[in-house]
């Protein structure tokens, strides 16, 4: 096992961090939050032409055959820049789950317009902000005619609102099973959530007699297992991108303030405080790399990687977060400065999979505690 990045996955690290320096700067960044689809397009189709969207995809279905590895640096690379794509929607979770599936035409169907960015696809598993419930929930599919059926209620969706593929866990009369939904299905309704971070867009998804098409899969018990896993995986590289940033911009600001007549920075509270941040970041990168190597090397190795990673670096990233206000000062607190996006995206992201707690709790299942 090696842990530390070869020289293709570092210069696939810089030109990420080019590309997004170039076209999704904090200025950019922040004039498309409240538009409409809520990230950039030109953004989105540069990051298709690098072929990042399609990184784990194998290469006979258009992808870049690459693994999870490669993926993890990508999305550590989003969340430094707080890049509002639908990345971990539709590039981790719908491609995830059409690998994980056993439905060969639906991965020869969906995968390459995945990796194109032709088709933006998520999943949608939780209920009434809920962890997800391998059971398939009160979303219920019914066999009428021929053809599948859903009602029920879906929420938070990443990316519900705008994306056009939409991969449900719903209850069977048989167990649970996965289903694909067109966006602009019948009897679908989107309604987007009104949420802590900006960045990052949720919906509720109603299904009331929504056609859906029924994917073959052996275990969506399983699947969806595999599928949380992996997700856990590409987020908590996002929160060391972030802590990354943070910790950054927090020791720049540090050095140019004055207080006192000496930069803030030499006062040891400020010293120690981002020494902390830094180690804790350096940990969260071991982390990371080993959860990574995991999935695409030791998957009976990826159930604890993978809740490890979720237990460590959410609390990590806000604990970075809440520091980066902290020692900016009354600035840091201001709609202004960018310290209060990075401290949103760090909590909704401690929370996005689960509660920490929730972590905890599966990780110490998982180790046999």
């Amino acid at each position: 096992m090696t842990l530390v990045p070869d020289s293709e996955v570092e210069e696939l690290r810089a030109a990420v961090r080019r590309f997004l320096g170039d076209k999704a700067p904090s200025e950019r960044v922040r004039a498309v939050l409240d538009g409409d689809p809520g990230h950039d397009p030109a953004v989105w189709s540069g990051l298709a032409a690098q072929g990042v969207l399609g990184l784990v995809v194998p290469e006979e279905l258009g992808g870049g055959g690459a693994g999870h590895v490669e993926r993890a640096v990508v999305a550590e690379e989003l969340g430094r820049a707080l890049t509002p794509a639908p990345f971990l929607a539709s590039a981790v979770l719908a491609t995830d789950a059409l690998l994980a599936l056993d439905d060969e035409p639906a991965r020869a169907e969906f995968l390459p317009r995945l990796a194109t960015g032709e088709l933006v696809g998520t999943v949608a598993v939780a209920e009434c902000g809920g962890e997800w419930d391998r059971t398939g929930g009160r979303t219920t599919a019914t066999a009428a005619d021929g053809r599948w059926e859903l009602t029920g209620v879906k929420t938070p969706v990443l990316a519900g609102d705008t994306a056009g593929l939409v991969l449900v866990l719903a209850r069977t009369a048989d167990g649970p099973g996965w289903f694909a939904v067109d966006g602009a299905a019948p009897g679908l309704t989107r309604e987007r959530l009104s949420t802590l971070d900006p960045t990052r867009r949720l919906a509720a998804l109603r299904f009331d007699a929504t056609p859906a098409r029924h994917l073959a899969s052996a275990d969506p018990a399983a699947a969806l297992g595999t599928v949380a896993d992996l997700a856990a995986v590409a987020l908590a590289a996002e929160q060391t991108g972030l802590m990354q940033r943070a910790l950054e911009l927090t020791v720049e600001y540090a050095t140019l303030r004055v207080q006192f007549g000496r930069p803030i920075g030499s006062y040891q509270a400020v010293k120690h405080g981002c020494a902390d941040v830094y180690s804790a970041w350096e940990h969260a990168v071991s982390v990371v790399r080993h959860a990574a190597w995991a999935a695409d090397h030791d998957r009976a190795e990826l159930p604890v990687a993978a809740a490890l990673a979720q237990t460590y670096t959410g609390p990590a990233a806000f604990t970075a977060a809440t520091a980066m206000v902290q020692y900016h000062g009354g600035v840091g607190y201001t709609w202004e400065h960018d310290a209060h996006l990075f401290y949103k995206r760090a909590k909704s992201a401690e929370q996005l999979l689960g509660s920490p707690a929730g972590h905890r709790a599966r990780l110490a299942e998982r180790l046999g505690l």
